[in-house]
């Protein structure tokens, strides 16, 4: 039967050549063109952070902002000592012009401190708690008004109840007392008329303002944590980098020992994850309000809550159960054929070992990425926070004015005042009418196509350059003497001097690809209220046809890199060349390849499940380090989390030099079979050790194949 992968359906294969070395040094620029459009909008993306530069101000996200527009606890303001916003009527924040305008429709002011006490202005404007009440009406208030024309005209509030600062905003001291709703320690409250009313009240009435600032108030709380815990989790991470280095290291001398060490590792660390899970089940047998049903319960930003319940365990017992049974499915199934990757990873390692330098490259990777990161993010910080103070008329009631803009400081004078006796002039939000305004949708998509291009460049350089270094290696007939010096160098030196613009090009597809799919995510979330079921469809599926074409894409250029890498052809060559040598080799790539990613897989769950497994003890109070111990936290599972995902992409980053060695070497050794026969005028460049394993394991597969067609 005749194979067509054979037979040029998928190309001409590779003819042997007795000058070929390996990497070609003798090569020319390729995709100039591209290299010119990524130095142009490197210009323009620097002309677009000097604007937002120009006209941002950060200190819009840094610091609250009052009635009138100016800083709360910002150095060299009046209000420099007064870091807090407090809210005249925090009740009227469940308002629905909270969603409409993002502000509440009270008058809000800088603070010393939130109130502390209960306290009525009624009570305390004939008293001695009038000094201390003060402080909390607006700046330059006199005592020389009755109680009703100051409440009238909002120049101080009705009620002080006991508040606490989160993220610099005074909120009510709200919390449970033998199961009684209660504010700071009082039960009644007086209003400004006299009357005393049950303080539950203002509690519903905090409770709804707060549910529409529920998901604000909640990323305050993470912020919170992230401040007390930042130490701890940089610890975790260090950790996590020491364990993957130490992995990495230990791989390149015992790489089969080290294999299966991990691979029992893993089955343990799961084992051990199913035992603890069914023993928290076990301890909330009986325990009042355990047998509550996640459904019942519903969402909960207090994710704690979760932890007792029994059935929570029983569905982190169930999902660890099903994985390990997975993992040891494939194993039993895959045995032979990890053998065979583990012969690869061998040489792999002994590639790494003749360039060591490259262990340490992913921190290069790493650098640039934070460069790219930090100018993008500041750049969009600065592009959010160029807009102008807008102030607006806010009213209780209806009035014709109401929701237009004004200015506070001719407000009191104006025909809008005269027009709504009760109406305040207070800051709105930050906007414009301007062209530059006008365009900042515009420059912030820019601004994330730019950090798309730039961090996809950043990665293919990396890969370019770790592909020569390996391609080296292989191409070495008598390794290590034919090896040339500073192989990465070489490769890295290459890689910028005649082929930046093919890495432009194939990280350029990347980015327009990972854009679309934001603007399509932007898009989803503006049509959520809709009720167009079709056009929910049509965006499920544009979404996720998206994604399957950006991990195509992706394989795709790490291949194309690979051979851009050794031949120095431009990017449509190469990719069209790896994709054709795969196909060729299609059987080899579903042997090897994926069970090689498999593997590298189960090195990174170790090592995240070893860190976080530590994160979660140490958080949760279970055990110190030292002396020290874990900082009281609002949730657990944000250091936790950040910990856990941090070690992935720290091992992630590791884990890629030998992925992309494997990927080399793999794609070498496919030329390899195509060049040469093994004899002695065309010996083949690979160890025997590897190809004596992989053109067994190959043949064996070629035998299964040619059964099932026959």
């Amino acid at each position: 039967m005749v194979d067509e992968r054979k037979d040029g359906a998928y190309g001409t294969p590779q003819k042997y050549d007795p000058t070929f070395k390996g990497p070609i040094y003798n090569r020319g620029c390729t995709d100039v063109i591209c290299c010119v459009f990524l130095l142009l909008a490197i210009v323009g993306y620097v002309a677009v952070g000097i604007i937002a530069w120009t006209h941002g101000d950060p200190r819009k996200v840094i610091y609250p902002t009052d009635s009138r527009g100016e800083f709360c606890g910002q150095k060299g303001t009046k209000n420099e000592n007064k870091p807090f916003l407090f809210y005249f009527n925090i009740v009227k924040c469940a308002s629905p012009l909270v969603l409409l305008e993002f502000q509440c429709p009270t008058p809000q002011i800088c603070v010393e401190k939130c109130p502390d006490r209960y306290l009525t202005y009624l009570n305390a404007h004939r008293s001695q708690d009038f000094q201390y009440y003060k402080q909390f009406c607006v700046p330059g208030f006199q005592n020389n008004k009755g109680v009703a024309e100051v409440l009238r005209d909002s120049d101080c509030p009705a009620v002080l109840t006991p508040s606490k600062p989160l993220a610099r905003r005074c909120f009510p001291d709200i919390h449970s007392h033998k199961g009684v709703l209660m504010v700071g320690n009082e039960t009644t409250y007086e209003d400004g008329h006299g009357s005393r009313k049950n303080i539950t009240e203002l509690v519903e009435g905090a409770k709804k303002a707060n549910g529409v600032l529920e998901a604000r108030q909640l990323a305050m709380r993470i912020f919170e944590d992230y401040t007390v815990s930042w130490y701890w989790i940089i610890i975790g991470l260090v950790i996590a980098m020491v364990l993957s280095l130490l992995f990495i290291v230990l791989l390149r001398f015992l790489a089969g020992i080290m294999i299966w060490v991990m691979i029992v590792m893993v089955i343990l660390v799961l084992g051990y994850g199913i035992f603890h899970c069914y023993m928290e089940y076990a301890r909330l047998r009986g325990e009042a309000g355990s047998d509550i049903s996640l459904v019942d319960l519903g969402f909960q930003t207090d994710l704690r809550v979760y932890l007792h319940l029994r059935q929570t365990w029983m569905a982190f017992m169930i999902i660890l159960s099903i994985l390990e049974v997975i993992i040891i499915l494939l194993l039993i199934f895959l045995r032979k054929r990890i053998l065979i990757a583990i012969a690869l990873i061998k040489e792999a390692s002994r590639a790494v070992g003749y360039v060591m330098c490259s262990l340490l490259y992913p921190l290069v990777t790493f650098f640039l990425l934070c460069l790219c990161i930090a100018y993008w993010a500041s750049t969009a910080i600065f592009l959010s926070t160029s807009n102008e103070a807008v102030y607006k008329i806010f009213n209780d009631t209806a009035c014709s004015v109401a929701g237009k803009t004004c200015n506070p400081e001719t407000f009191p004078s104006s025909n809008e005042s005269r027009l709504c006796p009760g109406a305040h002039c207070q800051f709105a939000f930050y906007g414009g009418e301007s062209t530059y305004h006008r365009a900042l949708l515009g420059l912030q998509i820019f601004n994330a196509f730019m950090f798309f291009w730039l961090a996809n460049f950043v990665l293919a350089l990396g890969q370019v350059t770790l592909a020569g270094a390996f391609a080296s290696y292989y191409w070495a007939l008598n390794k290590p003497d034919d090896l040339p010096a500073f192989p990465l160098f070489s490769a890295f030196g290459r890689a910028l001097r005649y082929h930046t613009g093919s890495l432009a090009f194939g990280s350029l597809i990347l980015a327009i690809v990972q854009t679309i799919r934001v603007i399509l995510e932007y898009l989803d979330q503006r049509l959520k209220a809709a009720e167009n079921k079709f056009a929910k469809f049509l965006m499920t599926c544009l979404k996720c046809c998206f994604w399957c074409l950006e991990k195509f894409i992706r394989f795709l250029n790490r291949n194309a890199y690979i051979m851009i890498a050794i031949y120095g052809t431009n990017f449509c060559t190469s990719a069209r060349n790896a994709f054709f040598l795969l196909m060729r080799n299609i059987i080899r790539v579903a042997v090897l390849d994926k069970v090689t990613d498999f593997l590298f897989l189960l090195g990174k769950l170790l090592i995240v499940g070893s860190v976080g497994i530590l994160a979660f003890f140490f958080f949760t109070h279970r055990i110190r380090i030292v002396q020290d111990t874990a900082p009281p936290l609002n949730y657990y599972w944000v250091p936790i989390l950040t910990v856990i995902i941090g070690s992935y992409l720290i091992a992630h980053g590791f884990f890629s030099v030998y992925g992309m060695c494997v990927d080399t070497l793999f794609l070498c050794f496919c030329e390899d079979l195509e060049r040469n026969d093994g004899s002695q005028e065309r010996p083949y460049f690979m160890s025997p050790e590897l190809r004596d394993i992989l053109l067994k394991g190959s043949a064996e597969e070629e035998g299964k194949r040619g059964e099932v067609e026959e």
